[in-house]
């Protein structure tokens, strides 16, 4: 029999921000409710996150907030956090905008934590870790916005984010189904409409067969998919280009007979194997990856069976634009941002 002792998932993707600032403690015996008739509304904006190598989504972010004089918070990396913060940091004033910028993919929700040393943001982790109450001065006018490529196309996980930021009021949450991108060439903060192809790292069929595929996964998409991929950064305002990354998958078997362990000899085996293997069969059905598109590899120490895949995501941005300049990522546009 075997036994699954871990299963990693790690996803690497661009995208998001965070805000960091301190004011003095609220005092305790003035009543909230005349205190917010009384006083101005506030925003902040949670950079919730760092940049890595020579990426500075990060630093875009915080430079777009800071020029609009907006508080910024960047030291703050989990919903936990972050709800301590509102609580306390407040001073009776009523949150009119609260802003999170955190990376964000269509496979594993957001690269933010749900607590400080726990999960990143799912509907999952969200549903086992527990989080401090929200008791800030929120209300049904006060409007979280996140700024996470593609959450507003997962819309259990945003009612669930909902929740979390919700007190005796619910907010409005706010999120674009497209990806943010931060210090453009040509333009400071936009949207772009993302279209995904996949090969085994490494092992990439070329251009021309790459190109092939996505015309025949977007057929009424009238890109020219062979220059798209070539081009790995913005030629000219609202031109098509291309960035890729990596999604890394692990798991780690132990079994209590070495004899049982499988003999995989190549690719093909460890195929056939992972398909049989309910656990990790769920996983790749989550991901929506098909399983072909990774590399896989296997190893085996003692009892103890290791299975590593790796896929190569192809990722083609295609600016939003309305006419011939970028269209405003306006929160106000329904047709930009989804609204709970």
């Amino acid at each position: 029999m075997k036994i699954v002792i871990r299963a990693l998932v790690l996803l690497l993707i661009v995208s998001a921000m965070v805000l960091v600032s301190c004011e003095e403690p609220l005092d305790q015996a003035q009543p909230i409710a005349e205190i917010i008739e009384t006083t101005p509304k506030q925003s902040v904006v949670f950079i919730a996150g760092f940049d890595e190598g020579d990426n500075t989504y990060y630093a875009n972010a915080k430079a777009h907030f800071e020029n609009q004089n907006l508080k910024i918070v960047d030291s703050l990396f989990s919903a936990e956090e972050i709800i301590t913060w509102l609580n306390t940091h407040h001073n009776y004033k009523e949150y009119e905008q609260i802003h999170i910028v955190s990376h964000s993919n269509p496979w594993r929700g957001m690269s933010m934590k749900v607590t400080k040393d726990g999960q990143r943001i799912t509907t999952e982790a969200l549903a086992e870790e527990t989080l401090p109450k929200l008791q800030a001065p929120i209300t049904e006018n006060t409007q979280v916005i996140f700024h996470s490529c593609g959450l507003g196309e997962n819309m259990p996980l945003l009612r669930e984010l909902k929740k979390v930021f919700s007190t005796d009021a619910a907010p409005q949450v706010m999120a674009s189904p497209y990806f943010n991108v931060f210090g453009g060439k040509y333009a400071g903060h936009y949207l772009a409409k993302p279209y995904y192809g996949f090969y085994p790292t490494a092992e990439s069929p070329g251009p021309y067969a790459l190109a092939k595929e996505f015309k025949e996964t977007y057929p009424d998409v009238s890109i020219n998919w062979f220059e798209a991929l070539k081009i790995r950064q913005e030629q000219q305002a609202g031109a098509v280009y291309t960035y890729k990354f990596n999604i890394p998958v692990t798991w780690e078997f132990t079994f209590d007979d070495p004899e049982q362990l499988p003999q995989l000899k190549n690719r093909d085996d460890i195929m056939d194997w992972i398909s049989e293997d309910e656990e990790i069969a769920l996983a790749l059905h989550q991901l929506n990856i098909p399983i072909e598109k990774y590399r896989w590899r296997s190893s085996v120490s003692g009892n103890t069976l290791t299975i590593k895949g790796k896929t190569t995501v192809l990722c083609v941005m295609q600016p939003v634009m309305q006419k011939d300049e970028y269209r405003v990522a306006s929160i106000e546009d329904t047709q930009l941002y989804r609204l709970l």
